[in-house]
């Protein structure tokens, strides 16, 4: 597939045009050096674009890197320093970039709010969570109670732990609401649609007095590791429909 292929299957289903509010270039960032006529057979995923992402998926052996978080947002930044050598890694080595920014959180498909709560086995899960007047969430109920630090275990099957846990609410928690990344100023959504925990990526000091004062349970569990989610489900979805060899870069940030 070329790039303009794979950029109109990716937005088949994600849909950019419907998140113009987001800051985020999402789309193709940067094109390789024939969109129309060089085949792409193998694609990079991650969390981030930066140079160390660029340069891995050139080393694998990949054409194109798909990313939730790109090089471009908002206005048009001059390409010195950092951005720079960002920019060269790319196009030294002609590796094509995509970004999915609210796109990819929005999904409900592939989606890294709705992953999650699938990982989490939410049930009636429904949109959750206003940002710009884009509905990105998701809010679901647990088939069974749970305590938070079974919650935990849910959110990372794998043993990873969250960046920090607030439990501030009821003891059993029935009833979750998810936005994944820097989403902790929006714990207050969760408390108006009588969430029991709220999980998210991070969450500022300014909010852990408002938090605990409003009496919910918060899971900040981590920025990056509630947003490799959606990428891997992008990336399986590839793999299975197209047939393209595939791979995930992990470079996570603790944070």
């Amino acid at each position: 597939m070329t790039l303009n292929e794979l950029d109109t299957y990716f937005n088949a289903f994600l849909k950019k045009e419907n998140f113009a509010a987001d800051p985020s270039r999402n789309g193709i960032q940067i094109a390789n050096s024939d969109p129309n006529g060089k085949q792409i057979t193998k694609v990079a995923f991650a969390v981030d674009a930066c140079e160390a992402t660029a340069l891995q998926t050139s080393q694998a052996g990949a054409q194109l890197l798909f990313v939730h978080h790109g090089l471009f947002w908002g206005g048009c930044d001059t390409i010195t320093g950092i951005h720079y050598k960002r920019i060269k890694a790319f196009l030294q080595n002609d590796i094509a970039l995509y970004a999915s920014h609210i796109p990819l959180d929005a999904n409900a498909e592939v989606g890294n709010n709705y992953g999650i709560a699938a990982r989490l086995g939410l049930q009636n899960v429904q949109p959750f969570g206003s940002w710009h007047g884009m509905t990105l969430g998701a809010l679901g109920t647990l088939p069974a109670a749970v305590t938070i630090e079974e919650l935990e275990r849910k959110l990372f099957p794998n043993g990873e732990r969250a960046a920090h846990i607030f439990p501030f609410g009821k003891k059993e928690i029935h009833t979750v609401a998810v936005i994944s990344g820097g989403a902790g100023e929006d714990f207050s959504q969760a408390v108006e649609a009588g969430a029991d925990a709220y999980i998210t990526g991070e969450v500022g000091h300014q909010d852990f007095h408002p938090i605990e004062e409003s009496g919910i349970n918060v899971i900040a569990g981590g920025h990056y590791q509630t947003e490799t989610v959606g990428v891997n489900l992008v990336r399986a979805k590839l793999e299975k429909e197209c047939g393209l060899e595939t791979m995930f870069i992990d470079i996570p940030t603790r944070l």
